[in-house]
């Protein structure tokens, strides 16, 4: 798929995925086959206000290339100059979220509160197109609910103004995250649109995003929920021939990633605890899971909490379930 100069490799992109894609996790992703890997959604505002704490999220390396920056914001003039400072930061790509169903993001008029307003939604399209030179893409959702399912008309406006690709969420605002989406709305957008579209929603096996791509046409597939616990995910729709990995080969991997992600939040006692869920999602489907984490939840100290991990990945517990998705 062609985004403006920047041609991916192959169609698997991991989400943006607020406390999730941060850089250690985005380079593993990469470093297993993603083609792309997005950064969480962040606030427009803040790199309008040149806020130190905001700037850490657009911390990545040069093997991201091309650097994807999700944005949030419903003001166009704070949303442009964010997008200005993103790329002095060295995004490539800036994604504008428009499909967020957390209210703390649709009650500041961000978010999947602009599928109810296209006009702010264009608006804010076009300033960013005008205020950067890279190419400005969307992630949105089907609609804010079942009653109005605009995301044909509502991305017809973006692409007037100036949308390079569009991620359309198969799920509305008012479903979150729960239901099934609904991959019939991608085939009907891909149908109706002149750019590519990247389809996003229940892609949680290497089966299920194959079939997507498939069935929908589309010219990518997203992967959220699906890459949580199981980055391996994409090696196994891009390199399907290697072996599974052994649960000390998992728990290397798994070292890694705690150890990167300590070291980008600096602070070592939060950067434990932010650490938990991801410990929680790597152990799902093996035996003694729920033990591990009532253990993990209670650890503070970096050295413990390896020990523990240590202790409980590299000692091959059995999977219990085919929950893995390998």
């Amino acid at each position: 798929m062609q985004i403006g100069p920047y041609t991916l490799s192959n169609p698997w992109i991991l989400a943006p995925m607020a406390g999730v894609s941060e850089k250690p996790f985005r380079i593993i992703a990469r470093n297993l086959g993603a083609a792309a890997a997005l950064t969480e959604l962040v606030s427009a505002k803040g790199l309008f206000y040149g806020s130190s704490r905001t700037e850490r999220f657009l911390a990545h390396d040069l093997e991201e290339k091309p650097f994807w920056v999700q944005l949030f914001g419903g003001d166009p003039k704070a949303m442009a100059e964010g997008a200005a400072r993103a790329v002095d930061l060295g995004a490539d790509i800036i994604d504008i979220n428009m499909g967020c169903p957390v209210k703390k993001v649709t009650r500041e008029g961000a978010g999947a509160a602009l599928l109810k307003d296209p006009l702010r939604a264009a608006k804010i399209i076009q300033a960013v197109t005008n205020r950067v030179p890279v190419p400005v893409t969307a992630k949105i959702r089907a609609g804010w609910d079942v009653h109005s399912l605009n995301y044909i008309e509502f991305s017809r406006v973006l692409i007037d103004s100036g949308c390079s690709v569009i991620t359309l969420h198969a799920r509305t605002c008012s479903q979150g995250y729960s239901g099934k989406a609904n991959w019939s709305f991608i085939t009907e957008l891909v149908a109706a649109s002149s750019i590519p579209i990247i389809g996003n929603g229940d892609a949680r096996t290497p089966a299920l995003a194959r079939q997507m791509f498939d069935q929908t046409g589309c010219a990518a597939v997203m992967i959220g929920r699906g890459a949580l616990g199981n980055p391996w995910i994409f090696q196994a729709l891009t390199a399907p021939e290697v072996s599974p990995q052994t649960p000390n080969d998992r728990w290397q991997l798994i070292r890694k990633h705690l150890e990167a992600h300590l070291e980008f939040v600096g602070d070592f006692k939060r950067g434990v605890r932010g650490f938990r869920i991801h410990l929680f999602w790597y152990s799902h489907g093996l035996c003694g899971a729920n033990e591990f984490r009532r253990q993990v939840n209670k650890i503070d100290d970096p050295v413990v909490m390896q020990k523990k991990a240590t202790e409980f990945f590299s000692t091959a517990m059995p999977v219990c379930t085919n929950n893995l998705n390998l």
